[in-house]
């Protein structure tokens, strides 16, 4: 720490000693028409003789990341948003502005012009006619970065982690790409985008806890969104057919590989559909979306090989269970189920219910055995009470998960549009919070008089999308997915 000190205060000195010579080292603008990775792809096939014979005059602005001096001259490499380019500063060109070079380090930002040439090396490399300073790097770059020694100060200084590691720089370039072809899908397809409020006066669309605030002018309590569900089904109501809303979510839940308390989710709503249509249609999304990114449905993930090719199995999911060797009657039986769980070292609270106890056992004993692309239809009742029922099995409902790579993608269902049925589902949830359930739904009263105004049948979707960008880049944990992931205070 205190050799870090002791830089600063060099670089400090330098930053002094630049404005007692009436040079502005944080300068507010400079033109850059070029970029670096441009020029080395565009001029890659020109030779030394052509560079020489007809000169390319160029112009850039980027972060200093290495520099040797050579006395009269010096190399060094600057790196912009697509990547680095060697650049080269002569004495007998730069002049009087040649001495400034002791007042650069590593890490400052500059805007040079210049012309290209190749080296001895011949590398394609900018002979520098003129720079200026942008911003002073006060803090020095860290020497050892990479690996997983500094994961955590990674995620904590993620503007260096873009600095020094380039493909985390082209992950969320990835990113972007991939939310881009979702809503490219979404809007060939006749969805419209819309917007559904972020504070809810009453949480829900989902099974979690919510994060509560208060808002002083009204003087009541507010709850960041866990879902726009609830508002979405309201625009049904109100005639449009296919919506989306692409958007933050946020749950007060645990930090995990796989869960962030603030996350993108995809949410979509289709009338007149139900959850087999949903089925097909995930296909295609995820298809698309790989395709775009990657030009293949063949993607490597860990140590296996994850194939998007549709059709994806359909499988109960009381069969799933079974085919994993769960006794089939404890499916049945709460009581045997509990006993059998807490036998194989699945945890289970005091007073779960019988269908969450079969919800913890999927998740302890099936999850993580599912690589392959596979959807997880008819849960019961009880662990979807926004789902309609199946008509053949009025105790399962007509929903669905997907799940690849050991982890759940998607989750959908055909909605329920019954408003009565509805009011009755939400006050056993009700009923099951006052038993301390923290993630049981919440009465939503203006829901249900949306209903009552009637809501066509219709399917509606979510899609965790850092899950499916994990997927995509091949990543083990959504930290390394969202920009600045949410980590405990730093010490």
């Amino acid at each position: 720490m205190e050799e870090i000190n002791e830089l600063i205060e060099q670089r400090i000195k330098k930053l002094k000693e630049l404005r007692k010579m009436g040079i502005e080292p944080f300068d507010g603008h400079f033109d850059a028409l070029d970029h670096a990775v441009n020029l080395l792809n565009k001029y890659a096939p020109v030779s030394r003789e052509n560079l020489e014979s007809d000169p390319v005059s160029c112009s850039l602005a980027g972060r200093i990341i290495s520099m040797r001096d050579f006395g009269k001259a010096a190399f060094a490499h600057i790196q912009d948003v697509t990547g680095k380019i060697q650049i080269y500063f002569k004495k007998n060109i730069l002049g009087d502005k040649f001495p400034l070079l002791k007042k650069l380090d590593i890490g400052d930002i500059i805007g040079l012009k210049g012309r290209l040439f190749r080296t001895k090396t011949n590398e394609l490399t900018v002979e520098v006619d003129d720079f200026v300073f942008l911003a002073k790097s006060l803090r020095p770059l860290p020497e050892k970065w990479h690996g997983l020694r500094d994961i955590e100060t990674r995620y904590r200084q993620r503007y260096v982690d873009l600095i020094v590691n380039p493909e985390v720089r082209e992950t969320f370039i990835k990113k972007s790409i991939i939310i881009k072809a979702t809503r490219d899908f979404l809007e060939s397809k006749g969805f419209i985008e819309v917007e559904t409020p972020m504070m809810h006066p009453v949480p829900g669309g989902a099974t979690a806890r919510p994060f509560k605030t208060h808002h002083n002018a009204l003087g009541i309590d507010l709850y960041l969104r866990i879902a726009p569900e609830l508002y979405l089904k309201r625009l049904l109501v109100g005639g449009y057919e296919r919506v989306y809303e692409l958007n933050r979510n946020f749950r007060n839940e645990g930090i995990s590989t796989k869960h962030n308390p603030e996350f993108t989710m995809l949410e979509f709503y289709i009338a007149y559909r139900d959850y087999r249509f949903l089925m097909s249609f995930t296909e295609e999304l995820i298809t698309y979306v790989s395709e775009k990114l990657l030009g293949t449905l063949k993607i490597p993930y860990g140590d296996a090989v994850i194939d998007l090719t549709p059709p994806w199995p359909r499988i109960k999911m009381f069969d799933a269970l079974i085919d994993r060797g769960i006794p089939e009657d404890i499916l049945y039986d709460a009581g045997r189920a509990l006993t059998w769980a807490r036998a194989n070292d699945i945890e289970i609270k005091e007073g779960t219910s019988p269908g969450k106890i079969l919800d913890q056992i999927f998740k302890e004993k099936v999850e993580p055995q599912i690589i392959q692309p596979t959807f997880i239809i008819d849960y019961p009742v009880e662990l979807s009470p926004l789902a309609k029922r199946k008509p053949d099995n009025p105790e399962l409902t007509e929903r669905f998960e997907l799940f690849i790579a050991s982890r759940e993608i998607a989750n959908a269902f055909s909605e329920l549009n019954d408003p009565i049925e509805q009011t009755q589902r939400f006050l056993e949830q009700v009923e099951a919070k006052e038993k301390g359930d923290e993630e049981a739904h919440y009465m939503d009263e203006d829901f249900v008089r949306a209903l009552e105004y009637g809501m066509p049948p219709a399917a509606g979707e979510g899609i965790g999308m850092d899950r499916l960008v994990m997927l995509l880049t091949d990543y083990q944990s959504i930290r390394d997915v969202i920009l600045f992931p949410q980590l405990k205070p730093e010490q």
